[in-house]
């Protein structure tokens, strides 16, 4: 009998990407979308796990946005975020997953810390405030998922990736995450005749994780990661890019380098998040991650070709 691999957020970002490379693999896949049941209501949540009876899960589903959504919504970004994680835990248990494996984010290590940032320090101190409701919500699933562990002897990892980008995005002007806005804000620039502008410096720096990548690591993960403990997935420190040279990326696959503007009177965020890969390295060994400037030209020329039904 095939086993069934239930993925949350099926239809999202990472969602998509591991369905790419699904056929590689001997599970049924399910990928939900928010169409199929809203996790914030444990009702619908239990509805859909009774349909699909998983064997394991790849939960993904989040209230997610980018900087200015994570600080002018706090408290949506952590109750929203709380309630899906809480059902869908509750109903893989109830259910008897074997396996669960739910996505955090860097954001959620503490902001005064030192680098490069470790699985064991992701609860040393406060994350940083800009997205604080998002960070807390995420640091109690692994708190959550750790709890399970210990209570009833089960595997629900979490693991750590870095700024993910890819094709099916939510290239959103006010809501997306750093890429997949610059993908959008470049593109209307362009098409206007107006100045590519940045919001801030440029100088923040982040590791950024291909979608593709993530989903063959998810699936790494899942069939060979036995741990009960957190793992960060991400490219290496020194693959660590400035959003000013992200932008660059960007504007040349354009053909608009000359039109770049970094409006320094917003707010850069937090400085750095710089994470620490080695564990990733000694245990799965050299990963051949996709190039950022790979990445981001594949990523636009999907854009460009789905601009009409691109989440944004």
């Amino acid at each position: 009998m095939v086993e069934t691999i239930l993925v949350t957020g099926g239809t999202g970002l990472v969602g998509k990407a591991i369905e790419h490379i699904s056929n590689n693999y001997e599970y049924k896949f399910v990928f939900l979308s928010s169409g199929d049941g809203d996790l914030t209501k444990f009702y619908e949540t239990d509805l859909v796990f009774t349909l699909y009876e998983p064997t394991y899960v790849i939960h993904l589903a989040a209230c997610v946005g980018g900087l200015f959504k994570n600080m002018a919504q706090p408290v949506n970004m952590f109750e929203k975020n709380m309630l899906i994680n809480m059902n869908v835990l509750r109903c893989c248990h109830k259910y008897n997953v074997r396996k669960v494996i739910s996505c955090l984010s860097t954001c959620i290590f503490p902001d005064r810390t030192t680098y490069p940032i470790n699985e064991n320090m992701l609860h040393n101190g406060a994350p940083h405030d800009s997205n604080s409701g998002y960070a807390y919500a995420k640091r109690m699933l692994e708190v959550q998922s750790r709890m399970y562990c210990k209570q009833y002897n089960v595997s629900y990892v979490c693991v750590i990736p870095t700024n993910i980008y890819g094709p099916h995005d939510n290239f959103s002007l006010t809501d997306g995450h750093v890429i997949p806005s610059l993908i959008h804000k470049c593109y209307t620039a362009k098409q206007n005749d107006e100045d590519f502008i940045v919001l801030g410096t440029g100088k923040p720096l982040r590791q950024f994780i291909y979608s593709h990548d993530l989903a063959e690591l998810l699936m790494w993960t899942l069939n060979s990661y036995n741990d009960i403990e957190p793992i960060i997935l991400s490219v290496s420190e020194d693959q660590e890019q400035s959003i000013e040279c992200v932008s660059k990326m960007i504007a040349k696959e354009y053909d608009y380098e000359d039109r770049i503007v970094f409006d320094n009177s917003y707010s850069d965020g937090q400085y750095k998040k710089t994470a620490d890969n080695s564990k990733l390295t000694q245990l799965h060994g050299q990963y051949n991650f996709t190039s950022l400037d790979k990445g981001i030209k594949e990523t636009i020329e999907w854009f460009n070709t789905n601009y009409n039904r691109v989440r944004k």
